[in-house]
C-alpha cells in the first residue's frame, strides 16, 4: 500500500484541535515541532504568543518582522486517506486571515520500525 507524508504548518494555537481532529480520523501518531517562519505577509502581530507594549505594538503593525512561532507537523497516511486528512487540517486551521499555514504532500518511500523491524502499515500502526 503506498503511503505519503502530510507536512502541515499551523499556528500554535491550533495544535490541540488539530490533534484531536488527526485522532478522531484514526491517525494518533504523529511527529510535531515548534518552529519559526514568515509567509510573504512578513508576519503579523496577533501571532505572537506574548503581550507587547502599546509602543512595540504600534512600531510592529507599520513595519515586518523576522520570524512567527508555529507548529510543524509530520504525519504518515495511506495514499488513500490523503485527501480527507488534507481538508481536515484545512477546516481546523482556516481562519481566512495571512498565517493559516501551508501543507505539503509528499511521496513516503519506506516506513520501518525500529522496535521490531516491522515495515509499511505494520510500523505505523
Amino acid at each position: 500500500m503506498a503511503l505519503k507524508e502530510i507536512i502541515a504548518i499551523v499556528r500554535p494555537n491550533k495544535m490541540l484541535a488539530t490533534k484531536k481532529a488527526l485522532e478522531e480520523m484514526g491517525f494518533p501518531s504523529f511527529t510535531a515541532f515548534k518552529v519559526l517562519g514568515r509567509g510573504k505577509q512578513g508576519g503579523r502581530l496577533k501571532e505572537l504568543a506574548y503581550r507587547v507594549s502599546p509602543e512595540v505594538a504600534e512600531k510592529l503593525e507599520t513595519s515586518s518582522y523576522g520570524f512567527i512561532p508555529k507548529r510543524l507537523l509530520l504525519v504518515v497516511v495511506p495514499e488513500a486517506m490523503v485527501p480527507k486528512v488534507v481538508e481536515r487540517i484545512i477546516r481546523v486551521n482556516q481562519s481566512g486571515e495571512h498565517g493559516d499555514g501551508k501543507i505539503f504532500v509528499l511521496p513516503m518511500e519506506g516506513v520501518f520500525r525500529v522496535r521490531t523491524g516491522e515495515e509499511g502499515l505494520e510500523a505505523l500502526f
